[in-house]
């Protein structure tokens, strides 16, 4: 693992490798799939795009991990291989979002509206009230 005094040039080749590695299992998931990433996070799409986009030096927050891995269902040996490039690229704040509260799935069945819109909206402002409501838990 790289230590935090290791050169900025490491940190941005481990931050292009995980990315590269969550663009990856993006591709390979069916269609909606950054949409139903970026509704769990509370995000527009086109933070997923960002954070998915090896080219931008963005990190992905580490409190969003636990997320993207419960959404995207990343393969075992692509999860490890994510969290050794975050480990390198992040030492610090890694070790800051491991005392972090884990997460668990609780899923919700709701009525279809009938309008794929109206549907996003109802989705988007459920994510924004679980993740208030964690943050009121986690203090």
């Amino acid at each position: 693992m790289t230590k935090p005094g290791k050169p900025a040039q490491n940190r941005a080749t481990a931050v292009s490798e995980y990315k590269e590695l969550l663009r990856q299992v993006l591709d390979a998931r069916p269609s909606g799939t950054r949409q139903r990433l970026a509704t769990a996070l509370g995000k527009n799409r086109s933070f997923v795009s960002q954070i998915a986009n090896p080219q931008y030096a963005t990190p992905i927050p580490a409190r969003h991990l636990d997320v993207i891995f419960d959404v995207c269902h990343f393969p075992q040996a692509t999860r490890d291989a994510f969290m050794d490039a975050y480990a390198q690229a992040h030492p610090v704040r890694l070790a800051h979002a491991s005392g972090q509260t884990r997460l668990r799935r609780h899923t919700i069945v709701l009525p279809d509206t009938g309008d794929a819109e109206k549907n996003e909206k109802v989705n988007a402002l459920i994510a924004d009230f679980v993740r208030r409501l964690s943050l009121i838990l986690n203090d």
